[in-house]
């Protein structure tokens, strides 16, 4: 077998960092323009050199996402980025719109195209017309069943990639038109104010003012509201079916998040690739997902039977845990320096989380400022230095069972 990439995402410095400890072969991160997260903590120029140095040094790869459908007006816009962006030599560009691919083959024809599922690809006959063009991975379309992806693998010789975890929207392969309706926001410009995550209710024409709420429960409206995908327990049918490269949903979600999520996946694809034949899944994978915030997770449309619920029971977001800290240093004594992300306490049961699914559960000890006296409590943003386990390393991150209320 030939072990796929494992893709994560990177919405800055510091998580780009995080993917590359936690497991990533490759991140995909956005510039200041051109991409589909315009919220997210964007790369410049500058930043995306020095991030191309830090993947480089690492062996691994890194791809920019311009896979926004572009307006008239922004076309000249886009080859003065593309020129500047020339002499990074960044791995790969990620594209969806064919005018956007034209610039680039004219601009910088040397660099590697790989396609957005924003593009729809649902067969092979597309796929190889995306690779005539040049593209040398195509990211298939969510709605494609684990069948389909094998029959487009049996067909084409392009890269193949699919999303296997992560926010899923309420739209096709992610082209939504209803942000824009209600705010004049465009999801497929970057700036999706996420309006299939509110509350909505019915009115009836001939009863103006009478408003019939739209609900599973008593809890609330999430009619239009999608679980998240998690494809974790199949992997081997994924690997199996001739995927090149997995990826993780998320440049807007935190440090802990891909942190936590990479290193399962990596952990479970390593496990694969060791001993196919005798790969069990390991339960612990997945009730280390259930600790990030997350909607209910769901297989999508990976087994045609049965469509991605829309209409789950309820999909509000589930968070079990909470983050609480960075380790910035361990010092010869045992001691760390944890940059605090959420509030902690003296006492508080905590548990560490590396790369390489190392975690341990311990109890926090006196807590004392990086400049000396105690304190009575970790605050967010402080630095702060308290007792922790044996093999803590720097980078190491810190949670803690959510606290109720």
């Amino acid at each position: 077998m030939t072990k796929p990439e494992l893709l994560a995402p990177a919405g800055d410095m510091e998580k780009l960092e995080t993917a590359l400890d936690y497991g990533a072969d490759a991140v995909y991160v956005g510039g200041d323009q051109f991409g589909l997260r315009a919220m997210a903590g964007n790369f410049s120029v500058a930043e995306l050199a020095r991030a191309q140095e830090r993947v480089r040094e690492r062996d691994k790869k890194l791809y920019l996402t311009l896979n926004a459908y572009l307006r008239p007006a922004q076309m000249p816009e886009l080859r003065r980025t593309l020129e500047e962006l020339r002499p990074l030599d960044l791995d790969a560009y990620i594209i969806s719109d064919p005018g956007v691919l034209a610039v680039v083959r004219e601009v910088d024809s040397a660099r590697e195209l790989h396609l957005s599922t924003q593009a729809n690809t649902t067969n092979a006959q597309a796929a190889r017309f995306w690779q005539e063009t040049g593209v040398e991975r195509v990211n298939l379309a969510r709605e494609l069943t684990l069948e389909e992806i094998r029959h487009i693998r049996r067909e084409t010789t392009v890269g193949l990639e699919v999303f296997v975890h992560g926010a899923m929207c309420v739209a096709y392969s992610g082209r939504c038109l209803l942000s824009t309706a209600l705010t004049g926001r465009s999801a497929n410009a970057g700036a999706c104010a996420q309006p299939c995550r509110w509350n909505y209710a019915l009115m009836e024409e001939t009863r103006p003012g009478q408003y019939f709420p739209i609900e599973e429960d008593d809890r609330g409206s999430y009619v239009f509201n999608s679980r998240d995908l998690c494809l974790l327990e199949y992997l081997p049918d994924l690997v199996g079916a001739g995927v090149d490269s997995l990826k993780i949903e998320g440049r807007m979600k935190t440090l802990y998040y891909v942190a936590a999520v990479t290193r399962v996946y990596r952990a479970a694809l390593d496990a694969y690739a060791a001993d196919p034949a005798g790969y069990v899944m390991d339960p612990a994978w997945l009730e280390e997902l259930d600790k990030v915030s997350h909607r209910p997770y769901d297989r999508g449309f990976l087994f045609g039977a049965e469509d991605a619920l829309v209409h789950a029971a309820d999909s509000r977001y589930q968070r079990t845990h909470d983050f609480v800290g960075i380790v910035r240093r361990v010092d010869d004594g045992g001691r760390l320096l944890v940059e605090c992300r959420n509030r902690f306490f003296p006492g508080e049961e905590l548990e560490l989380i590396g790369p390489a699914m190392r975690q341990a559960q311990f109890v926090a000890g006196e807590l004392t400022a990086e400049g000396g006296g105690a304190l009575e409590v970790a605050q967010p943003n402080a630095l702060v230095l308290l007792p922790g386990p044996a093999g803590t390393r720097q980078g190491d991150l810190l949670r803690r069972q959510k606290v109720a209320g």
